[in-house]
């Protein structure tokens, strides 16, 4: 005999302490897991699925992982049955505004370490398919006297980093040291020949605008490394 398959089970059938807006409205907004933030994002869902059991789709289908689901483009967030583009788009948006969010808050924070660095640089570079290259202007405290800047994009396996461009920017903003970092999209933790390369070719050309290279960084998934730190520089 066939089994037969339970009932569906939308929103409006949970209990109103079960449902997303009702249950911030109730409890706060510290109640909700991240399904249940998300769903509320999605709004609606489909006759299949409910916007919390998508929200439930999309976390599962990047590891649980808020950090990697931010790395999802408009196209891969609608490779979900039910996520059309305005859901993406939508989706996408609350991610970045929680991204500039953190990195405002950093903006002004004083550089004293190479976790300083990383968490500055984090919101930038963590949650990217492709490498880039950015830099920290840091003014005689150790200050950053702007948010990162970019420097050069490009590709799953590297990036064309300009020197002249990077002391541009520093000229130009009076900067006393800086640090740079790249990412690894493919979560390779070490330096690659290259990179030990502009490095030394970018801290050579810094002590002649004395211009100190304080730390080069190599972000990968939710760690990186420190050139400084590995006796590199």
């Amino acid at each position: 005999m066939e089994e037969k398959q339970a009932p569906y089970l939308r929103i409006q059938d949970l209990a109103a302490d079960d449902r997303p807006r009702e249950k911030m409205l109730q409890k706060g907004k510290n109640a909700l897991s991240d399904a249940e933030l998300l769903a509320i994002l999605i709004g609606s869902g489909t006759r299949q699925k409910s916007a919390l059991d998508l929200a439930r789709e999309l976390l599962q289908k990047n590891g649980n992982s808020l950090q990697r689901l931010a790395r999802n483009d408009l196209h891969d967030l609608m490779k979900t049955k039910g996520i059309g583009k305005a859901k993406a788009i939508t989706i996408a948006a609350a991610l970045e505004l929680s991204r500039r969010l953190k990195a405002t808050h950093q903006a002004t924070q004083a550089i004293t370490s190479s976790n300083d660095a990383f968490t500055a640089f984090y919101p930038y570079l963590a949650h990217l398919s492709h490498e880039e290259f950015w830099i920290l202007l840091l003014n005689r405290a150790n200050k950053p006297i702007c948010p990162p800047l970019q420097i050069s994009k490009g590709g799953l396996s590297g990036t064309i980093t300009d020197i002249r461009l990077i002391f541009k920017h520093a000229i130009e903003h009076l900067a006393n040291s800086l640090i740079i970092a790249h990412n690894h999209p493919a979560g390779t933790p070490y330096p690659s020949e290259s990179d030990k390369q502009i490095t030394r070719r970018i801290a050579e050309a810094g002590s002649l605008f004395n211009i100190q290279l304080l730390d080069h960084l190599i972000l990968f998934e939710e760690d990186f490394f420190s050139f400084r730190e590995a006796g590199l520089l």
